[in-house]
């Protein structure tokens, strides 16, 4: 997808999936080093088996931003959405692990004018999906989304 989804096309219960993207080790090292989150469950191997996993997860919140790379990546909103306004009802429901393969199921959830012509306000459900379908993590964004310009 590359066309730009504005205000207009903004259709409530339609769902966009992205393409997949890998997670490694690499990814989770870099997390870290960004944030200085370096709790041992994200960066000890025998921590985090001994806390009852198959070994080192992803951190919660890089789980939650792959929503936003994912949702970068589809390329349909990178000149109708100016502000993020926030999260809400975000929930890690699964952990992720370096080797899942992860997508973005992303549904546009409401949208509604605002004072100010020319945009909206829309909310869209992220939810970020390994490839057996599990669920890791999901919330929803309000965003002001453009309408669409004269000519596009």
């Amino acid at each position: 997808m590359s066309a730009q989804i504005w205000y207009e096309d903004f259709e409530p219960g339609r769902v966009l999936v992205s393409p997949e993207r890998e997670v490694t080790l690499a990814d989770i090292d870099a997390w870290a080093q960004l944030t200085g989150e370096d709790h041992p469950v994200h960066m000890d191997e025998a921590f985090a088996r001994a806390a009852g996993f198959r070994g080192r997860i992803c951190h919660g919140l890089f789980s939650l931003a792959l929503i936003e790379g994912l949702k970068a990546k589809m390329g349909g909103f990178d000149r109708s959405v100016t502000a993020s306004l926030g999260w809400s009802e975000v929930s890690f429901r699964a952990p992720l692990y370096p080797g899942d393969r992860v997508s973005l199921r992303l549904e546009c959830v409401s949208k509604r004018p605002t004072k100010v012509a020319g945009r909206g306000l829309a909310v869209e459900r992220g939810v970020l999906v390994t490839s057996d379908g599990t669920e890791i993590v999901r919330g929803d964004h309000t965003v002001f989304l453009l309408s669409r310009p004269e000519g596009a």
